[in-house]
């Protein structure tokens, strides 16, 4: 099978292409490294089965060209992080709207089995817990940019089931719940591998606001085994699905478990959200999936706990971090 990987420079792409090539099919990454790093990659740019075009997601005729060519597209092509949200707000509404619009309308125009990834923060300010599919999307005000992510996320799944009924585009989506792992950068606000990175260099691990929020945290290896077994099951077109941890800790434990974990000396400090972001900024108290859905349609299951999680963070960073490679890690993370 061949596919094509929008954004597949990226974290979870990257990952994403590893378990494709794996299992002998030919891969296709489109990514214009905003984001993402070569680095990320590099390891497969001589095998035969992988071709990498660094170019952007609009550029309309080479994304046609490479979308006919293919039998699946997985988009994962996307703003992300919040302080880059913050930071870009137009950047941020323009790519992933406009972006996932164009390769809808060329995937439609071709018949293209598509993924879609969404995120976890289109429930927003939602307490009804655990959050399914079906449930209600509670966003904050245009005022605050903060949700322009959520936003634009949202009108890409109202793109994408629109296209699916009115085209019969095969398109299926996806709403990740904190992926975590190895190659994650932390550099656009990242939790998890910013407080890796902190706790390693002796810097204070930094928590923002009352740190009494909750999160669950899911293997990126898990999510990956999600996304190939959708791909695997023709009952999930047309569908939204939950792929995430229901395990949840709070990012005060978090911090210590990080500061215990990698026998640090880092002081644990707190940063109101107002310093660390923007004035008014706003924050979800918790973000808990329901997974039942998933589970139902592909036998989704994350099999790997926080331990396992926070060993394989550590270890990819420490490796990153090594004086050799320190300059490097500080530019990509």
């Amino acid at each position: 099978m061949r596919v094509l990987i929008t954004g597949g420079a990226g974290f979870i792409g990257s990952h994403l292409a590893d378990s494709l090539l794996s299992q002998r099919h030919q891969v296709v990454v489109l990514d214009d490294l905003s984001t993402g790093a070569v680095a990320n990659i590099e390891h497969h740019l001589a095998n035969p089965r992988f071709t990498f075009h660094h170019n952007s997601i609009f550029n309309g005729e080479l994304l046609s060209s490479l979308i006919a060519d293919t039998e699946i597209v997985y988009h994962l092509a996307a703003a992300v992080g919040v302080k880059r949200i913050i930071e870009e707000p137009v950047e941020t509404i323009e790519t992933n709207v406009a972006g996932t619009e164009l390769l809808l309308r060329l995937a439609a125009a071709q018949s293209r089995r598509t993924v879609i990834a969404s995120s976890s923060e289109v429930y927003g300010k939602s307490t009804h817990l655990p959050f399914r599919e079906d449930g209600d999307l509670v966003l904050g005000p245009t005022s605050l940019s903060r949700w322009s992510y959520a936003c634009s996320k949202a009108i890409d799944e109202f793109l994408a089931l629109a296209w699916h009924r009115q085209s019969r585009l095969p398109v299926t989506i996806v709403r990740f719940f904190n992926t975590v792992g190895p190659r994650q950068s932390g550099r656009y606000g990242m939790v998890l591998p910013t407080f890796v990175r902190q706790a390693l260099l002796g810097e204070a691990i930094t928590v923002y606001g009352s740190g009494e929020q909750s999160r669950c945290f899911t293997h990126v290896y898990d999510i990956v085994e999600g996304l190939c077994a959708i791909a695997r099951h023709d009952s999930t077109i047309g569908e939204i699905y939950n792929l995430g941890s229901t395990s949840e800790i709070s990012i005060n434990q978090l911090a210590q478990f990080v500061w215990q974990a990698t026998a640090s000396s880092s002081p644990i400090v707190h940063l109101p959200y107002e310093q660390a972001y923007a004035p008014g900024f706003e924050d979800m108290q918790r973000r808990l999936p329901d997974i039942a859905k998933a589970q139902a349609a592909f036998n989704f299951q994350p099999r790997r706990n926080l331990d396992q999680i926070l060993a394989d963070v550590i270890s990819d960073l420490r490796t990153r971090l090594h004086p050799c490679g320190l300059m490097a890690a500080a530019a990509g993370s």
